[in-house]
C-alpha cells in the first residue's frame, strides 16, 4: 500500500495514559509511516472515567478532541491521536450491549480532522450489586476475570478514588477489596464492575484496533478533486426499489461522500452492492 505523503515520517503524539499505543502505533507505523509518540505523565483521567469519579468532557468525539489539542500543547507537535471508548445500548438493537470506539486524528498542518470508528458487540462490559464474597466471584468468573480485570466500589456513584478499588487483576486482590467494600460499605451492598481502562481489557483493545484500521482506511481514501485523504461518507440516502414491485424500501439506494478540505462531493448509487431490495425488506410485499 502506498502510504501518504502528508503523514509519512511525521511525529504524531498519542493522547494516552492507558498503553492504547500497544495496539495503535504499530498499525500506523506500518501502515501510514507515522511515528507514534507518548508524551510523558499525560492524565487522560482529567477528561473523564469510566468510573464515574470524573464526568467526561462532552460528547466522545469532543473529549476526544480535548485530548489531543492537550497533547499538541504540551508537545509542539502539529499531528495528534486521540482514543475514546463509550459503552451501552447497541445503536439498532437496544437491548445488546455494545462498544463504541474512536480514534481522532487531528492534523494542525493540514487542517485536519479524521477519525476511525469500531462499533461493536464484542465487549464483557457489565456491573452488578453484590453482597458475598461468592456472589462477587460469580460475576468475575462470567465476564472474563482475570484476563479482564474488574473495579470494586462503595456506591453506584462515587464521589472520590478512596471509594473505588481498580484493576483488580488477582484472586487475592478480588477477596481483598470485596471484604474491604463489605466490611465499609453501610448497607451491606458493594458495586464490583468490569474495568474498561484499555489497559485492563484484552476484547476492548482489540476494538480500538478495528477503529485504528478504519482511520488508515480513510485515510487512504482521497479526495478525487484534491487528492487529500480522508474523502467521507457523510449521508446515505434510502429508497432502494422492491425486486417485485419497485416501491421505494428502507435500504440505501445511494451513498454522498465529501471532502472537508474543498468541499468536493460525490454521490454513489448501490453502495452495498445491491440495486433491488429483497421483497422481505418492502413495506407492501411484506407488511
Amino acid at each position: 500500500m502506498n502510504k501518504h505523503p502528508l503523514f509519512t515520517n511525521r511525529v504524531a503524539v498519542l493522547a494516552t495514559m492507558h498503553h492504547k499505543e500497544r495496539v495503535i502505533a504499530p498499525i500506523l507505523e506500518q501502515e501510514l509511516g507515522i511515528k507514534v509518540i507518548v508524551p510523558q505523565d499525560f492524565d487522560t483521567d482529567s477528561f473523564g472515567t469510566f468510573t464515574r469519579e470524573v464526568n467526561r468532557i462532552g460528547t466522545q468525539i469532543e473529549a476526544a478532541r480535548c485530548k489531543a489539542e492537550k497533547a499538541l500543547l504540551s508537545t509542539g507537535e502539529t499531528l495528534a491521536l486521540a482514543s475514546e471508548g463509550t459503552f451501552g445500548p447497541h445503536p439498532s438493537s437496544p437491548f445488546i450491549p455494545c462498544n463504541r470506539e474512536v480514534v481522532f486524528l487531528l492534523d494542525k498542518k493540514n487542517g485536519l480532522e479524521i477519525i476511525g470508528q469500531e462499533i461493536s458487540t464484542e465487549t464483557n462490559f457489565s456491573h452488578r450489586v453484590v453482597e458475598s464474597l461468592e456472589e462477587a466471584q460469580n460475576f468475575a468468573d462470567a465476564v472474563g476475570f482475570p484476563e479482564h480485570a474488574l473495579v470494586v466500589m462503595l456506591s453506584s456513584s462515587p464521589k472520590s478514588k478512596d471509594e473505588i478499588i481498580k484493576g483488580i487483576k488477582t484472586t487475592e486482590q478480588l477477596v481483598e477489596a470485596v471484604q474491604f467494600a463489605l466490611n465499609s460499605s453501610k448497607d451491606g451492598k458493594v458495586y464490583i464492575e468490569t474495568d474498561m481502562r484499555a489497559l485492563y481489557n484484552p476484547t476492548r483493545m482489540k476494538n480500538i484496533a478495528k477503529a485504528t484500521h478504519d482511520l488508515v482506511r480513510k485515510l487512504n481514501n482521497a479526495c478525487p478533486n484534491c487528492s487529500c485523504p480522508g474523502f467521507e461518507l457523510v449521508q446515505t440516502i434510502k429508497g432502494l426499489p422492491c425486486a417485485w414491485c419497485n416501491s421505494p424500501t428502507q435500504l440505501t439506494i445511494a451513498a454522498i461522500y465529501k471532502c472537508q478540505k474543498c468541499e468536493f462531493s460525490k454521490e454513489k448509487l448501490f453502495p452495498d452492492g445491491l440495486e433491488k431490495a429483497d421483497p422481505s425488506q418492502c413495506m407492501y410485499c411484506n407488511p
